[in-house]
């Protein structure tokens, strides 16, 4: 009757550090996971954004940038690697709903050229950067449309100048499981006047048609 008591305990013990053991395991695989998809993102829209890619609409007036900043999505235009197709797309950064959190979307479509506004992402093809989402948030970096540069900067919840890029882009995300990636923060490297085919310096903006 001992001997089967303490064999109970002792098998009562190891599937208890067996199952610890597993959770933890469970756990540090999702841990790696989330770390990979927050790496993988973070490397991946930091050499899109730096290295944006100045398309404007010269059919509107003052030929204003494909960009389009707001609190919760981000749009811009960039090029794809000639290994996946190559082109200019116009992107778009924001959180689609997938059961109780969302899922971090890159969506895709290709400009017209002859339009007078961007185009929409309906029907858009769409890429997932990361899982298990519930928060994204883009802020962004720079002066009032029309601000002369003895103006300081500040940081906004958007950006209203469809003529000059912010100087500065940050994007904070937060995981279903309440982890906060670290804020990924990048610089768009373009002359403000890239993509004009005349730029008014005083008034800052495009000019010509």
């Amino acid at each position: 009757m001992v001997a089967l008591v303490l064999l109970a305990l002792i098998s009562s013990v190891l599937y208890g550090s067996l199952s610890l053991s597993a959770t933890s395991w469970d756990r540090g695989e999702a841990k790696a996971a989330q770390a990979d998809d927050m790496r993988q993102t973070g490397e991946f829209l930091r050499q899109a954004l730096a290295a944006e890619h100045p398309l404007r609409l010269h059919k509107a007036v003052d030929q204003p940038l494909y960009f389009a900043g707001a609190t919760d999505s981000l749009a811009f235009a960039g090029a794809t690697p000639g290994r996946v197709g190559g082109g200019i797309y116009y992107f778009r950064i924001a959180l689609a709903p997938s059961g109780e959190s969302s899922r971090l979307l890159l969506s895709r479509t290709i400009p017209d050229y002859s339009a007078l506004k961007p185009p929409t992402f309906d029907g858009a093809d769409a890429s997932v950067l990361a899982d298990g989402i519930t928060q994204l948030k883009f802020s962004y970096f720079g002066r009032d449309p029309d601000a002369n540069e003895t103006v300081e900067p500040t940081w906004r919840d958007r950006w209203d100048d469809p003529q000059i890029l912010p100087l500065l882009i940050r994007m904070d995300v937060k995981t279903a499981q309440g982890v906060m990636w670290p804020p990924l923060m990048v610089e768009p490297r373009i002359a403000p006047e890239a993509g004009c085919r005349g730029w008014d310096a005083n008034r800052r903006r495009c000019v010509g048609s």
